[in-house]
């Protein structure tokens, strides 16, 4: 068997074997999605209406979490600072309550635009995202 042949009999194999999401998958992807979508409305009581009152946010993976208020706080801040913000999600994938997604998140401010190119793992737990730490993808 050559390496096409090998790596074709592979994929189907996981296709065969990957299980459709659940109705409760379902919904937590749903609900992260809209959430990444909410940013674009710059508005901290739709943004934050995803999140419970003690979520637990890690902007990327070298900074310390912050919790509750400190961690809206700290979302806050990056949308204040910028006019206009949108998370282009490029692939998202659930199980359980973990959803991960890769985004890019771009930023306009005042000072110039930012882009990052991240991926995003959130654990949603009674329709709330609980958790959220995001990982810078470098090139």
């Amino acid at each position: 068997m050559n390496r096409n042949s090998f790596l074709l009999a592979l994929f189907a194999s996981l296709a065969l074997h990957a299980a459709d999401p659940t109705p409760t998958e379902k919904a937590n992807l749903d609900l992260v999605t809209r959430f990444c979508e909410s940013f674009a409305t710059r508005d901290m009581a739709k943004i934050s209406a995803f999140l419970s009152a003690d979520v637990v946010y890690r902007i990327t993976d070298n900074a310390p979490a912050a919790k509750g208020p400190e961690a809206i706080a700290r979302i806050k801040a990056y949308v204040e600072r910028s006019t206009a913000i949108d998370f282009k999600i490029l692939e998202s994938w659930v199980r359980g309550s973990v959803v991960v997604n890769e985004r890019i998140d771009a930023f306009t401010r005042a000072d110039g635009n930012v882009a990052y190119h991240l991926t995003g793992v959130f654990v949603v737990k009674d329709g709330k995202i609980v958790e959220w730490a995001d990982y810078s993808i470098r090139p």
